[in-house]
Formats: structure tokens, C-alpha cells, sequence
């Protein structure tokens, strides 16, 4: 009989990752995250620059902090783009590593940019999708630029009611009040 080890969150939090990879840690299994095509990672910078017309910097993270998410086993995220609520700044200030605990409050907000692929496809509009409302955060952003769409997921009732924008629309977010901007300019 074979029996796998998973990972609790305290082994994650103790490994050294030396690899090229970022890796998430999903159902207590360490999974290497291939690095991030230049495609996806203007398209993070472009919301990142846009959404710091509107927000302090200490509220926003791209690529460096991690969500433990809700699940079996532990999962921990390393979404494209947070921003976090204003009870979070100043609790992850003072912590070793940049990691939001399920214990702690949601962050306000999680952007993803979709990879090419089924596998990267599931992840961010099936898993991610219900990891995510379960972890309380009000709203999802899925940018997919293959679909050449952005979906925005707003949490109602403990579900993501989702509206669709195509590139000739303007989305708007219901959480960063100002926040209006082009699906063209944030795709090309």
C-alpha cells in the first residue's frame, strides 16, 4: 500500500524553495507554479499601475504575498495581485513572511491572470473560484486574455455572482469606488 505525506501549513512555512518556481501548496501537496508568461505579467503590471491611482501602496501585493485558502487539506494561493483591507496592512507588517492565515480577515480583493491551458483554466475559474469565496473575499477578478475577457466576481450570500466584460467594455469594481477602466487597455 502506498500512503502519501501531505504537507501541513507549518511544513510549508519551514520548506526553502530553491527553485525557479514559485509553488503553491494545494490539498497538502507542493506544486510547482511554471514561471508567468510576459503576456500575463504586463497585464498584472497594467492593473497594478492602475488600481495605485486609487489605493496606498501598503494596501497593494503582486506576486508576493500567499492566501491560505479554505480546503481538506491545506491549500495556500500566490495570487497575481491582492489588495488587502485595511485590518490586514498592519497585521502582515510585523510578520516573518507575507502570508494571509485563515485566521486573519480577507483581503478586499484577488486578481488572477489566466495562463494558456486547461490545467491553469481550472484553476483560476473552477478551484480557485470556490476557494476563494469560501476564504470571505469580496471580490475576484479572472483576467483572461486568451478569452480576450475580464470576469469580475462579486460574493453574495457566500457565492460569486459573476459578470462577463469583453474588450469593448469598461469594467467597474464594486469594492474600489472610482475604479473604471477599459478591458482593451488592460488586455493589449
Amino acid at each position: 500500500m502506498i500512503t502519501t505525506t501531505y504537507l501541513t501549513l507549518e511544513d510549508y512555512l519551514t520548506l526553502e524553495n530553491n527553485s525557479d518556481y514559485h509553488c503553491e501548496l494545494i490539498a497538502g501537496e507542493l506544486v510547482p507554479m511554471p514561471p508567468e508568461s510576459r503576456t500575463n505579467a504586463r497585464i498584472a503590471m497594467s492593473i497594478l499601475k492602475a488600481l495605485m491611482t486609487l489605493i496606498p501602496a501598503e494596501r497593494l501585493c503582486c506576486k508576493d504575498t500567499e492566501i491560505e485558502v479554505t480546503g481538506n487539506r491545506t491549500t495556500v494561493r500566490l495570487p497575481d495581485l491582492i489588495v488587502l483591507s485595511e485590518e490586514l496592512v498592519p497585521i502582515l507588517e510585523n510578520q516573518s513572511r507575507s502570508l494571509i492565515r485563515r485566521e486573519m480577515p480577507a483581503p478586499s480583493l484577488v486578481v488572477e491572470v489566466v495562463s494558456p491551458g486547461k490545467e491553469a483554466e481550472d484553476r483560476d475559474y473552477r478551484y480557485k473560484r470556490s476557494e476563494y469565496a469560501a476564504r470571505g473575499i469580496p471580490e475576484y477578478w479572472i483576467v483572461d486574455p486568451i478569452r480576450e475577457q475580464i470576469v469580475v466576481l462579486i460574493l453574495i450570500d457566500g457565492f460569486y455572482e459573476s459578470t462577463i466584460y469583453q474588450k469593448g467594455d469598461h469594467f467597474q469594481s464594486t469594492i474600489i469606488s472610482d475604479f473604471s477602466v477599459s478591458v482593451k487597455a488592460i488586455l493589449e
